[in-house]
């Protein structure tokens, strides 16, 4: 599968954010650092969205943590390509562990976007799709439209299983919209909706 990033029937990136959050009201949030957060942000902010500032290469793994200690909640990353070729090693333990109520989305333009537009591995030949099937996730595919959120956010709903998904995004850079940056506020904020102590 080659990644034609510059297709026209690539995926608006907020259009599709705000269409997934929308259709999986309940869902656990975790963002990857940079554009996908401010994607998030952008779509509304929630009590139950974790924006990462930092720890890139994270966020598939806070997902799955999450997703581990909150069996009965849908628990959806939405990430980049850089920030999850950065933690890749996670999908791994993720293939392993099997919990049936993750699904990661990773909003691919090809670059690292963050740092200047370089281009990542994915569009020089990593395929994320079949990283993903190698580390044991079976339900891994790759969308191009915008209109295929809601297949995703069925998914997230049914909690079936962990499901990996490559959504080409054109490389452009919508204006940021920034969430909040006291992540000791972020983290309370998602204890408090979760029920949980906060400290």
């Amino acid at each position: 599968m080659s990644n034609s990033l510059n297709s026209p029937g690539a995926v608006e990136r907020r259009a599709f954010v705000s269409q997934l959050i929308a259709a999986t009201p309940d869902a656990l949030v975790i963002s990857g650092l940079g554009s996908p957060s401010y994607d998030v942000f952008a779509a509304g902010d929630r009590d139950h969205n974790f924006y990462l500032w930092g720890a890139m290469g994270g966020a598939a793994g806070m997902g799955l943590g999450l997703a581990l200690a909150q069996p009965e909640r849908s628990v959806l990353v939405i990430t980049g390509d850089g920030e999850q070729l950065m933690g890749v090693g996670t999908l791994g333990t993720i293939g392993a562990k099997q919990p049936r109520n993750l699904t990661i989305v990773v909003l691919d333009n090809g670059h690292f976007g963050e740092t200047g537009m370089q281009r990542s591995h994915t569009s020089l030949g990593t395929n994320l799709v079949a990283v993903a099937q190698g580390f044991g996730i079976k339900d891994a595919f790759c969308i191009g439209e915008t209109s295929q959120a809601s297949e995703v956010a069925e998914r997230v709903r049914a909690r079936r299983g962990v499901s990996f998904v490559q959504a080409l995004i054109l490389p452009d850079e919508p204006p940021r919209a920034l969430p909040p940056r006291d992540g000791v506020h972020v983290k309370n904020r998602f204890r408090a909706a979760l029920g949980l102590p906060t400290f």
